[in-house]
């Protein structure tokens, strides 16, 4: 048996044709909904990036205990655990996160692994006399301008389609494909990063979004309210587009691959996301910062299996990233350990006879705590103005390009051990947030009757329902005490 895993970033369940999507190029979407089964209530875990990452290999949410970090010590690997029972796990990625101090624990886990370098402030090639760069609709000052100059330089080398980072990554995964089709007991992860801003595509993709725009070069906006125009807002969507539609020529290949030499008999696919992006839907860009609207938070997922070979169904089970490592554990036929609190997907879609989840929840360390039935989704906000109390527990100390300051450790402790550290005591770091969540208050919205999120509803009993599977979802994960005082229950 065999297992591809295709994993995008920040790519968008509504712009898809299988969620709907009907204005978007992407064909290799709806012939990979064909030939699997289309998940309709997966949800994000822990945001973003690396939160998303450690919740995808571990089968527990990152977010209620610490922000932004490497794999701990305690945790239980996916691939390790794979590498353990002699599956051999190999990880092809342009995601250039895995390489930073916040990430560096986690390509280490693989078999082997393959970096392809160049995606958006990667720092890559060095150029010391400052780049010409064109006026920006974002307006990119402060700590993210570096990225903004880094990604101007970088973009000078890969200015043909076979030279960018996404076409390199699939052209190396598809490699690893064709080198060990006729071995057993394989994973390969193709991670890109794409259709993560900045928007970069190659010129065909773009023209698949012929469009009237005269403004200044504009595909990658700020994490912030909305101030651009509309005809900008709409060209920076085309801009996205056309990268989805590059990911979408690049997961056809991968299928044509497995089409080319029968790989459907013995190969699990999975393909998914960490989460979406908004584009003015409620007046705001991007993520992180406002409440995580399903624009961001409800993402797709799809998955073959050769074993029950159902294809062209739906699911409206509850799945998470977290369900993925009890899924490539259970299909190898290892032993997914206690701690791991996922679940296999192919439960979710066996009938009325398999368990069946009533919530699950997803958040930003220092955010909002999110809880979803499938119908209701409940954002629980922080009722005080601080943010506090708020910590890190950690043994690796470290943000996502830096190590933990002096000044940070130097009120640090020593916490009792939780559920899952196995006995070990971790670092209790004290934390801030830039998320303003106690701004934006508490909501509660109904997706049945308000599927775009415009109107939070106010129902006491619905409310009631929601903190309840929240704070029983809190403690089945072990969450600190600090932080159901933090929210208020």
């Amino acid at each position: 048996m065999k297992a591809i895993v295709v994993m995008f970033d920040s790519l968008n369940r509504h712009m898809l044709p299988p969620y709907g999507g009907d204005w978007t190029h992407a064909p290799n979407f709806s012939r990979l909904a064909e030939q699997s089964v289309t998940f309709d209530n997966n949800w994000a875990g822990s945001m973003p990036c690396m939160p998303a990452r450690r919740d995808m290999l571990t089968g527990r949410y990152n977010f209620l205990h610490r922000s932004w970090g490497p794999l701990e010590p305690f945790d239980d690997s996916m691939p390790a655990l794979l590498r353990a029972h002699k599956v051999y796990s190999h990880l092809v990625s342009d995601h250039y996160h895995y390489w930073e101090p916040g990430g560096a624990t986690y390509h280490s886990q693989y078999t082997t692994w393959d970096f392809v370098r160049g995606q958006e402030g990667d720092p890559w090639k060095g150029e010391v006399a400052d780049p010409e760069i064109p006026q920006h609709v974002g307006n990119f000052v402060g700590y993210r301008s570096h990225l903004f100059r880094q990604d101007w330089i970088n973009r000078k080398y890969m200015q043909e389609e076979q030279l960018h980072p996404q076409t390199e990554t699939f052209a190396r995964g598809i490699e690893f494909i064709r080198t060990n089709r006729n071995e057993d007991r394989w994973l390969l992860q193709i991670e890109a990063f794409d259709p993560h801003e900045p928007f970069f595509a190659p010129q065909k993709y773009k023209d698949m979004y012929p469009h009237d725009y005269t403004g200044e070069h504009f595909d990658w906006p700020g994490y912030q309210p909305v101030q651009e125009t509309r005809e900008e807002v709409e060209h920076c969507k085309y801009e996205y587009a056309a990268l989805l539609s590059m990911c979408d020529t690049y997961l056809g290949k991968v299928m044509d691959t497995m089409d080319e030499y029968d790989l459907w008999q013995d190969t699990m696919l999975i393909v998914t996301t960490d989460h979406g992006f908004l584009f003015g839907e409620h007046d705001w860009w991007a993520k992180n910062i406002m409440p995580f609207y399903n624009e961001i938070a409800r993402t797709p997922l799809f998955v073959w299996d050769p074993r029950d070979k159902r294809k062209n169904e739906r699911c409206d089970g509850l799945t998470q990233l977290i369900d993925l490592a009890p899924t490539l554990l259970e299909f190898f036929g290892v032993d997914v350990p206690k701690d791991v609190l996922g679940v296999p997907l192919r439960l979710a879609f066996q009938g009325s006879g398999a368990p069946q989840r009533e919530a699950v929840l997803f958040g930003i360390h220092g955010g909002h705590v999110n809880c979803t039935d499938g119908r209701y989704v409940y954002m629980r906000a922080p009722v005080r103005p601080d943010n506090t109390p708020l910590f890190n527990y950690t043994l690796m100390p470290t943000h996502m390009t830096s190590l933990f300051s002096v000044q940070e450790l130097q009120e640090m402790e020593l916490a009792d051990p939780f559920s899952f550290t196995k006995g070990v005591r971790t670092l209790k770091i004290p934390a801030t947030s830039y998320i303003p969540a106690h701004r934006f208050g508490t909501l509660l919205y109904d997706l049945a009757t308000d599927p775009e999120q415009k109107q939070p509803i106010q129902d006491a009993a619905v409310e009631k329902r929601m903190i309840d599977h929240l704070i029983r979802i809190m403690n089945l994960h072990h969450a600190p005490p600090e932080q159901f005082e933090r929210l208020g229950i």
